[in-house]
């Protein structure tokens, strides 16, 4: 494996800023790229990102900038944390500093909505000699700043960015497995976040701990039977990509998805729910795009079906769950019984 020099993040929200700190706190050179002139100082001169982990003190080795170039070069590692919906435009305004052999990993979970790309796709059509990894597991990010033991997965063919992601982020805190399925694990993180929604309004409506078991179960089902039509490995998702990112995001109050549907629970708007988080919930898109491509594919989804009613029709969480319990029974576990065989 080669020594791993530079590294770069672009995107200075709760994860990017983790990753690049993370990488900081290992002894190797890193540069955030954001966008705020005023919040590259406060990390630079105060070591804070106060927007996003207030209260959090940062490594003092790392460094911000609004200067994509300044951040890019010679970079041999670049980690992409931005939104979804901005993440293709900020690939093509770092285009003419980077390198066809930079090694490039997305840690975003969405899909652009105009053409059910992932993150990895994008960066695929846009910078086709790059070599392509993605991050993804159950990370909540003030967890990792607070040095919480966590586990996390870098998927890429590529044999030597896997290692080199593995040595630059692995601590006595955070431990980076490998997979080899970079759709399956990029998929599994981009999924996850509709069943969080789900899990909290389940929460805020004060359902019962069988239901919350049987809505991640069956969440569970969904996402595998969904991906793996997709091309991925029904495999990946018994592992942290899939049922460990899941658990966490439909478990814990610090998830922006569950915090949206919390809101949805206790009666607040759509717009509410999301203005009052203060951040991005890639969910509440991924909600839309993933209905809408399960139709097209015909691949039987009845949870996001009925969330999406709930979350963007209004329609009353009891009749929604009464048609969701009164659906065709269905087999326990995907890939053990065929379809035709129910």
């Amino acid at each position: 494996m080669s020594v791993v020099g530079k590294v770069a993040v672009l995107g200075g929200g709760s994860f990017g800023t983790v990753i690049a700190n993370m990488v900081a706190e290992n002894g190797h050179p890193v540069s955030l790229w954001l966008r705020d002139a005023e919040r590259a100082d406060q990390l630079n001169t105060k070591h804070e990102n106060s927007r996003y982990l207030p209260g959090y003190k940062l490594s003092e080795n790392l460094f911000a900038s609004i200067c994509l170039e300044e951040v890019l070069t010679d970079a041999d590692i670049v980690f992409v944390s931005i939104p979804s919906q901005s993440f293709r435009q900020v690939v093509q305004q770092a285009k003419p500093y980077l390198k066809a052999d930079q090694m490039l990993v997305s840690t975003t979970k969405g899909i652009e909505a105009q053409t059910f790309s992932l993150m990895s796709e994008i960066i695929r059509e846009e910078l086709p000699e790059s070599r392509i990894g993605v991050l993804s597991g159950p990370n909540l990010a003030k967890e990792v700043a607070n040095h919480h033991l966590t586990a996390t997965v870098i998927a890429s063919d590529d044999a030597e960015l896997r290692s080199s992601v593995q040595s630059i982020l692995h601590s006595s805190y955070f431990r980076v497995y490998a997979s080899s399925d970079t759709y399956g694990v990029e998929l599994g993180g981009t999924l996850k976040n509709i069943y969080a929604i789900a899990a909290g309004l389940s929460s805020a409506l004060g359902m019962g701990e069988n239901t919350k078991s049987m809505l991640m179960t069956r969440s569970l089902a969904e996402m595998s039977r969904f991906a793996v039509c997709m091309g991925a490995n029904p495999m990946t998702f018994i592992g942290l990509a899939g049922v460990g990112d899941l658990i966490v995001t439909c478990m814990s109050p610090l998830s922006r998805n569950y915090r949206v549907g919390y809101a949805l629970g206790e009666g607040k708007t759509l717009e509410q729910a999301v203005e009052s988080l203060g951040q991005v919930a890639e969910g509440v898109n991924t909600i839309k795009h993933v209905r809408e491509k399960a139709a097209e594919m015909q691949v039987y989804m009845p949870l996001v079906a009925g969330l999406y009613e709930v979350v963007f029709n209004q329609a009353p969480v009891a009749d929604v769950v009464k048609m969701l319990m009164m659906n065709e029974q269905s087999t326990d576990v995907e890939f053990v019984l065929p379809r035709g065989d129910l």
